[in-house]
């Protein structure tokens, strides 16, 4: 039987994990899948991604790895990724996972110029959302959790643009009908976007955002539920 391939690039903060799980969980969790419907591939270690065949759908992790690292396994997985997007098989790339498969694409990734964008964070859905498959029936503007200093800062061509924030313009877009990438972490709960704002509280300070403010205004993002959940039933 096909499965969810999730590709995890990296692991989360120590304390963290043996609260809550991983990368991996978070994402399994939050669209409602049973362990025995997914497969986990550990990228950042070295493991192989399977034959595409065996898979009806992939969801690639955050990481705290940089896409302009180039680091061997993001090369490997990226060059996988493009015959992924090209097979159009239903694919969700989350924050680091929504870079690679930009940057797999032909688009642009580089440090954020505005800064790290970490919190609950209003993000506008553009036109082209309305009709798509994850967004569509959704407000014009949704409230999501956030963690990254890297972002996409030129789409791929032949995308359609789908969300934007004021710090980061590029959110979220798809391409062709079932691969999408989210900058933003659909999959975050508040407490472990609190965590988030915590391991960046030094970089937040000095980059003149208050750590505080932004923390005490993390708040439960449950559309976030519904785009994973939306996304899961595509893969079924």
């Amino acid at each position: 039987m096909s499965k969810l391939l999730v590709i995890k690039t990296g692991t989360t903060m120590a304390d963290l994990r043996e609260q809550r799980g991983d990368f991996e969980q978070w994402i399994i969790d939050a669209m409602g899948m049973a362990n025995h419907e997914v497969i986990v591939v550990d990228v950042s270690q070295g493991e192989e991604l399977p034959e595409y065949h065996q898979i009806n759908g992939v969801a690639i992790t955050g990481s705290h790895a940089m896409v302009t690292e180039h680091r061997d396994w993001s090369e490997y997985t990226a060059e996988w990724l493009q015959i992924v997007a090209e097979k159009q098989i239903p694919t969700i790339g989350i924050c680091y996972g929504h870079q690679l498969l930009a940057y797999a694409l032909g688009g642009k990734v580089d440090f954020n110029p505005k800064g790290r964008e970490v919190g609950t964070i209003a993000v506008t859905l553009q036109p082209a959302a309305q009709t798509d498959p994850l967004f569509r029936g959704l407000p014009d503007t949704i409230a999501v959790q956030l963690s990254h200093r890297q972002a996409v800062l030129e789409l791929p061509e032949q995308v359609e643009w789908l969300a934007s924030s004021a710090m980061a313009e590029n959110q979220a877009f798809r391409y062709g009908e079932v691969v999408w990438g989210t900058q933003f972490h659909p999959e975050f709960d508040r407490h472990i976007t609190q965590a988030y704002t915590e391991y960046a509280r030094e970089g937040l300070q000095a980059e003149g955002f208050n750590a505080d403010e932004i923390y005490h205004s993390i708040q439960e993002t449950p559309i976030g539920l519904e785009i994973m959940q939306r996304f899961a039933a595509i893969v079924r």
